[in-house]
């Protein structure tokens, strides 16, 4: 069998290939650029890039797609179930990761340390009188998303001493509640009254864009927001306009809609305003379970088992799955 990869997965993942089948890594996101490669594969695996229904249409030998993480918005899921092939995801390998970064992000944020790292670089040992440092304890953390991630970062932040509230309207209020978070039905009325907003959900036609210039306009004024989720879930031009008018104090994201971004985006010059590389995920932790899974999760959807850790369980109604 042959694996195709848009980048190689960690040594640990790659032994589990080793005697089992030949693998073509590309170190490039855009398959169409080695589709010679792609007609030969069984399974392809997509770290960086896409899979779009031009690829999988036309790799006539293709029965599996595997993504290092939980999300697939880089990955056509519809085009594929349509041709019965199982998108494998990792879910839970990276939960801890995210958290951390999410709650170091917080941490930065409320200490001041980009700002005071930078200004004492250049000599300004009086950065120590700006008076924007704060503590977390006491302070609300909104969540908007409690999937497993969003839980995992808010046991961090009630483990430190802050309060917590949440929206997800696909969790009930009494499992929000059992948490020790304060619940809410609409995100918008969470925005007001919180110190942090924290955000955990996909990015889905439902999430893309919610929070934007009005959205923004809700949260406090001393508000600070973090994103290690997906980037276009904020209008990223309207967080750059309220970070450089003072409309929110500060904001920390992990993620942009476009990656990477241009060096002229406007949130790499917006003020208060950290970031770091789509990396929350990449935990030396992370990266050897997200490999472990979806190479594993491969190899037995190629055996002809039903894995369950796939982004598109309907696809094992399919007619190619029908007799397993």
């Amino acid at each position: 069998m042959k694996f195709v990869m848009t980048q190689a997965v960690c040594p640990e993942g790659m032994r589990l290939l080793e005697g089992k089948a030949d693998v073509y890594v590309a170190d490039h996101g855009e398959p169409d650029q080695y589709m010679d490669e792609m007609k030969e594969a069984d399974a392809f695996i997509v770290r960086i890039g896409k899979c779009d229904k031009n690829v999988i249409e036309n790799s006539p030998t293709l029965r599996v797609i595997g993504r290092t993480g939980v999300g697939y918005d880089s990955v056509d899921v519809e085009a594929a179930t349509r041709a019965g092939i199982p998108v494998v995801i990792t879910p839970g390998a990276n939960n801890r990761s995210v958290a951390e970064h999410a709650v170091g992000m917080m941490f930065a944020l409320a200490k001041n340390f980009v700002e005071a790292h930078n200004e004492l670089k250049n000599g300004n040992w009086k950065i120590r009188d700006a008076n924007k440092a704060f503590e977390l304890q006491g302070k609300k953390v909104g969540f908007i998303g409690l999937g497993a991630i969003g839980r995992e970062t808010q046991a961090l932040c009630k483990a430190i001493g802050m309060e917590t509230a949440g929206f997800d309207p696909y969790i009930s209020r009494e499992y929000v509640e059992e948490m020790g978070c304060e619940y809410y039905e609409d995100y918008r009325e969470l925005l007001k009254v919180c110190d942090f907003i924290s955000i955990h959900v996909p990015l889905a036609e439902a999430t893309k864009g919610m929070i934007g210039v009005k959205e923004l306009s809700l949260m406090k004024k001393t508000a600070l927001l973090i994103n290690c989720s997906r980037g276009g879930i904020v209008d990223e031009k309207a967080l750059a306009e309220a970070l450089n008018t003072g409309r929110i104090a500060g904001a920390g994201t992990d993620v942009f809609a476009e990656e990477p971004p241009t060096t002229d985006h406007p949130l790499l010059h917006a003020k208060n305003m950290i970031y770091s590389p789509h990396s929350a995920a990449q935990t030396k932790e992370a990266v050897i379970r997200m490999a472990d899974m979806c190479i594993r999760g491969c190899l037995a959807v190629l055996n002809g088992e039903k894995w369950q850790y796939v982004a598109n369980p309907k696809v094992y109604e399919h007619p190619k799955w029908a007799e397993r």
